[in-house]
């Protein structure tokens, strides 16, 4: 989230998306939805312009493998948006969306790309992140154990280089 406060990128999503990630951290039974909610809000308050709506109406006429995914492509559409950043890359296959300009990103490629674009403003961005875990608080090499753990090793790698501005 902090990189998205950068505008190195346009952050969107919607109330769909929310409710999607609130539900399967739910289901782990590790979190509380209030919490969650309290995030989400957090995240519609401080990501400029983030909240996409008027997407609807495309849901039908897109074909996913999945078509519970399709809200995504098309609120993707309707934002003019260039990607969409996702651990799920089978489920949004590149000939499906490129029709529409749209790439799927996997979210270790994504960063790792944002770092090499701008260095010193995405790992100021990864460090305020860092440093904002406060309970507890995590060393630099904490917090990179925990990126790999989510699958993020291309950025892990990178940030390896840049672990004074982290």
């Amino acid at each position: 989230m902090y990189l998205a406060l950068t505008d190195l990128f346009k952050a969107q999503w919607t109330d769909h998306i929310h409710e999607e990630w609130i539900e399967a951290l739910l289901r782990r039974n590790k979190y509380d939805r209030k919490i969650l909610e309290r995030t989400r809000d957090l995240m519609d308050a401080n990501v400029r312009d983030a909240k996409v709506s008027g997407y609807e109406d495309l849901i039908e006429a897109l074909v996913l493998p999945d078509p519970n995914d399709r809200h995504v492509l098309a609120a993707a559409i309707k934002s003019g948006a260039n990607a969409i950043v996702t651990c799920n890359l089978k489920d949004f296959p590149s000939d499906a969306l490129a029709k529409y300009g749209i790439e799927a990103i996997h979210p270790d490629e994504f960063v790792y790309s944002q770092i090499d674009l701008a260095p010193m403003i995405a790992c100021g961005a990864i460090k305020r992140q860092r440093e904002s875990l406060k309970n507890p608080p995590k060393e630099k090499d904490e917090f990179l154990a925990i990126l790999q753990k989510q699958q993020l090793p291309q950025t892990v790698s990178v940030l390896r280089a840049y672990i004074e501005l982290i």
